[in-house]
């Protein structure tokens, strides 16, 4: 089943995001290679593709799990998460209704 996984961001954490950012992109990847990832990608704080130091409110990534529970154990997992830029992460089952599979 699909869930989405919503992190918010807290305030003015560019910095560490950056820096953990490699290791979120390798999971990623991981999910990708395995054809599980939907889509991934950062909230920008600002109303524009490339932010700046306006930074990001959060990310939002679409994929497939075998459960709730071991999508919230991999979303726990997240670089993001040790590095404390999410204050929060919200897991949920996810139906894709648009595009049609």
């Amino acid at each position: 089943m699909l869930y989405s996984i919503i992190g918010e961001d807290v305030p003015n954490s560019l910095n560490d995001r950056l820096e953990a950012r490699p290791a979120h992109l390798a999971r990623l990847e991981v999910l990708h290679n395995e054809g599980r990832l939907v889509l991934a990608g950062p909230n920008p704080s600002i109303d524009s593709d490339n932010p700046g130091n306006a930074g990001f409110s959060g990310s939002v990534v679409v994929a497939e799990f075998a459960t709730l529970e071991d999508a919230q154990t991999w979303a726990d997992a997240d670089p993001y998460v040790d590095a404390g830029v999410y204050q929060k992460v919200t897991v949920k089952p996810f139906k894709q209704v648009f595009p049609k599979i």
